[in-house]
């Protein structure tokens, strides 16, 4: 990172620090390094870390930001998997203000609870529960709320969700900040709401929810979520996939913005609590999972509320690497995680410097080997029959129809076999499989001396695909230790995780995997941002473009430029 001529370094911070306060602007490399590497990839230098308290206060941070000639990367909860909140490298051309929005965490519920709006550090879990006497949910209820995601991440990742009726997180109403042509820092409220002109006004009352109901404006023109998409997920028969990053259709101002903006808030459409049922379907045969999706999308009246899928690679990954996640929310809830994450970095980052990096993954590895087995017997012993397990979460009005379908169809097929959970084992079910997608880090962090890295892909099949198994060619096999599978399978939408041996470079066997995905017609990333991982598509890089002309966000995203006017 190179600070250009003419910035002046003390009084920068002098700014920063009389509108948050000196505790809240961080420049030790110890006290940043939870924010400025990736959960799972990416790290970078940055100038400093800034946490304001209000809204007023990161509008003046960003005022102060912009007129240093600064590059701004705006930081919820640094939950993804790309790195796409945080720097990477260090061949930046303007010094890096992290603004980190964690404090900023208000939840209004409006409408009769039929929208909310959140601030920005407004986490998924806090909303659920906000929700709950309502009787209603937001639009992602499990797997990132179980890491503490936050919503605005989600809308600005473009962040696909496991519920298939909701598809991926979208917002026409939004409240954000941009620079323009001209270099000039400007406020634009779309969130639908009157709350005055200047930036000032607008963001003290919002914050103080200081509107009535008559200031609210319901504009037909737009939505709140995304209507097209149970329409989409539907087309059984299209070749192409039914939601991906890319996707022109789903970029809209803060959607799908990846942070090349800097949102004050979104106003988001909520969703009424179903009852439902699980059921749990092991089977040895590819074939017999898609007739079921088939099946689902096609005959069924209602789509199902969710349909997730494991290989049995993945369930014994996750079992024994992801056993401490798992108890640690089945004891303290999901508000708890982000904190215990917090902790461990801190503990981590003190362990790498003695040298003694892993030490702590392997102490809970240890602890958590003792203890009794945390899954369902019925789980286990599918486990042991089956090589592929789909997890499906039914309404209760449609549970008899597809528990008859599934009767007939394996009375017919001797290939797998289903059952339909109790309550505690639907439950276990879900978590078990949110628990896999951390399990490949932890193998990782405790098999350093023959692991090399992790490559992590998030891919969008297309819908018509039968063949939806990946076999890999001998020679890239044979520098994979384990081969981690799951996924949104409704939707088509899978996370692989490889797992690679030592010595092998994992970015040349990452974009031979891509050359693979294009063969089949994949789309990637399916629903996380690009980060520093993936190239931005056109249209995706376009989007950035046309909100960030000067690239003063989040420089770099999508391997795009990292110069000042996209040089």
């Amino acid at each position: 990172m190179h600070a250009q001529a003419g910035f002046n370094a003390q009084d920068t911070l002098k700014q920063l620090q009389h509108v948050v306060g000196k505790t809240h602007v961080l420049t030790d490399d110890q006290d940043t390094r939870l924010y400025r590497q990736g959960r799972r990839y990416g790290a970078g230098e940055v100038f400093a870390v800034v946490s304001p308290g209000s809204l007023l206060e990161q509008w003046r941070v960003l005022e102060i930001a912009v007129a240093a000639d600064c590059i701004v990367i705006m930081q919820a909860a640094n939950t993804g998997l790309t790195g796409g909140s945080t720097p990477f490298g260090d061949d930046y051309d303007r010094p890096i203000v992290l603004m980190s929005t964690r404090r900023l965490q208000g939840v209004q519920v409006i409408n009769d609870a039929k929208q909310v709006v959140c601030l920005p550090g407004a986490t998924l879990d806090t909303l659920e529960k906000q929700l709950a006497p309502h009787g209603r949910e937001p639009h992602s209820v499990i797997g990132s709320s179980c890491i503490g995601a936050s919503v605005l991440g989600g809308v600005c990742n473009n962040s696909g969700g496991a519920l298939v009726r909701r598809g991926p997180a979208y917002t026409e109403l939004a409240l954000y900040a941009r620079v323009n042509e001209q270099g000039q820092l400007e406020l634009i409220n779309h969130l639908g709401i009157d709350l005055g002109h200047s930036p000032e006004e607008i963001l003290t009352r919002l914050e103080r929810g200081d509107y009535q109901a008559q200031d609210i404006q319901q504009d037909e023109h737009r939505c709140g979520s995304d209507r097209h998409y149970q329409h989409d997920v539907c087309q059984v028969d299209a070749d192409t996939p039914a939601r991906f990053n890319a996707n022109p259709s789903r970029l809209f101002e803060a959607s799908g913005s990846a942070g090349k903006v800097c949102v004050f808030a979104v106003r988001l459409d909520t969703f009424e609590k179903i009852p439902s049922q699980v059921f749990y379907v092991g089977t040895n045969s590819q074939e017999d999972l898609t007739a079921i999706r088939r099946f689902l999308l096609t005959d069924l009246p209602r789509l199902p509320i969710a349909g997730e899928y494991i290989h049995r690679v993945a369930y014994d990954i996750g079992a024994k690497y992801g056993k401490d996640s798992f108890l640690f929310i089945e004891k303290f809830g999901t508000a708890k995680v982000p904190a215990a994450f917090a902790m461990k970095d801190k503990v981590d980052g003190y362990l790498n410097k003695w040298g003694m990096r892993g030490l702590s993954d392997k102490i809970l590895q240890l602890v958590t080997k003792f203890l009794p087995s945390h899954l369902p017997k019925r789980m286990n012993d599918f486990r042991d029959l089956y090589e592929h397990h789909l997890i499906l979460r039914i309404e209760n009005q449609d549970v008899e129809q597809v528990n008859r379908f599934l009767k007939q169809y394996f009375g017919a097929m001797q290939s797998g076999h289903y059952f339909l959970c109790d309550e505690d084992e639907g439950r276990k079910a879900f978590l078990h499989r949110f628990a896999v997608a951390g399990a490949a880090i932890r193998y990782r962090d405790t098999h350093l001396d023959e692991v090399e890295d992790i490559v992590a892909l998030d891919i969008a099949l297309r819908r018509n695909d039968r063949e939806w198994v990946e076999t890999l060619p001998a020679e890239m096999d044979d520098k994979i230790i384990h081969k981690l599978y799951y996924g949104h399978f409704i939707c088509h939408v899978f996370h692989q995780d490889y797992i690679v041996k030592k010595g092998v470079d994992p970015l040349k066997m990452e974009h031979a995997m891509w050359k693979l995905l294009d063969q089949r017609g994949a789309e990637y990333p399916a629903e996380h941002n690009v980060g520093h991982l993936y190239v931005a598509k056109p249209a995706l890089k376009q989007h950035y473009q046309h909100l960030d002309p000067t690239n003063r966000f989040n420089v770099g995203i999508g391997h795009t430029s990292k110069r000042k006017y996209w040089q």
